[in-house]
């Protein structure tokens, strides 16, 4: 599951009352005050209520500037408040905000400041003979609603809610069919809730739209290596995410177990005929030895990537000493050695 990263583009904003209340706007300007400074301080538990106070006193002078409840449901995710931030996005989505708001602009000639207006003042303004005003511009802020989707998602995840996580994914991915994020977080979600099958499906479908993908060959061959049956597909899964990723040393360890297979149950087999069947017993442990000889290239590979994963150290000198590599084996005990005396007692 990868961490919540939020990108946050919070402005101050000018606010016009007209003939309203002396008081109100003194609370609202204090409330945006005090929500402006907690975020900047990072005190994001502090600020988002206050986001959400400026929503509330906008709406109640008949402003429903929804910008303030979506800073008030960024910093609520940033604080880790999950409940209040999934709330909060739950309903921003079900109204359809989606971010998308219009500034217009124009120039005062005498001074040549650049001032914003409501749009009505705007165009009476523009539509005046009077040369006071120039440079009527209008500019449009990009959409958020697939990033209300993507992060919803990552707050469920991360509070293990693979359910609901799985619901708004599908919601999002209904509107947002070929956003690579959510496609990711459903993976996750499938895995999450033990419906593999769907994760499988879903892994092939983005394989299918970008090949070099290194993490999900990854989880492809992980889960081609739960069924025996699959297990030259698993192999070849890993070598595929080995090939874009050199370094991947979870796929060369998963390719090692893969190829020795089920080496406890192999060892039961071979003991079971040794004094009974000898020359299957033989045959057993010549194949099982074939094995570790397949194994060995990845598994010194998986070393390289970490040499100080003691994992790797311990698996290649168990190799070494099935393939009778004494020198290696040797090797691989007196690393073994070392490791372990650097690991804290």
């Amino acid at each position: 599951m990868k961490k919540l990263i939020l990108g946050m583009a919070i402005v101050a904003s000018a606010f016009a009352f007209g003939q309203k209340a002396g008081d109100a706007n003194a609370k609202l300007q204090e409330a945006n005050k005090a929500a402006m400074d907690a975020y900047g301080a990072k005190n994001y538990a502090a600020a988002a209520p206050k986001f959400m106070e400026v929503y509330n006193l906008l709406k109640t002078s008949g402003q429903d500037n929804k910008v303030y409840m979506y800073y008030a449901g960024l910093n609520y995710a940033l604080a880790n408040d999950i409940d209040q931030a999934t709330k909060i996005y739950s309903d921003l989505i079900n109204s359809g905000y989606t971010g998308v708001e219009t500034t217009y602009t124009a120039k005062e000639n005498k001074t040549g400041q650049v001032s914003s207006y409501d749009k009505a003042t705007w165009e009476l303004l523009k539509k005046s003979s009077s040369k006071d005003y120039s440079d009527f511009k209008t500019e449009q802020s990009p959409s958020v609603e697939a990033d209300l989707y993507e992060t919803m998602s990552t707050l469920l995840l991360n509070a293990k809610k693979n359910d609901e996580a799985l619901a708004i994914i599908e919601k999002g991915l209904a509107k947002f069919p070929n956003n690579a994020k959510l496609k990711e977080y459903q993976g996750t979600a499938l895995y999450a809730s033990g419906n593999t099958d769907k994760f499988m499906a879903n892994l092939k479908e983005q394989l299918a739209k970008n090949p070099n993908d290194a993490t999900n060959w990854y989880n492809l061959g992980v889960l081609q290596g739960k069924n025996p049956e699959t297990a030259n597909e698993a192999v070849a899964s890993f070598q595929k995410a080995i090939e874009l990723k050199p370094d991947f040393s979870n796929a060369y360890q998963n390719l090692v177990y893969t190829v020795i297979g089920d080496d406890e149950k192999a060892v039961t087999d071979i003991n079971a005929v040794r004094k009974t069947k000898p020359d299957e017993a033989t045959k057993l442990i010549e194949a099982r030895k074939e094995r570790f000889m397949k194994a060995t290239p990845y598994a010194e590979k998986w070393y390289q990537a970490v040499p100080a994963d003691i994992n790797s150290v311990q698996v290649l000198k168990d190799i070494y000493n099935t393939t009778k590599n004494t020198a290696k084996y040797n090797e691989m005990k007196a690393k073994e050695t070392e490791l372990k005396a650097q690991q804290p007692k």
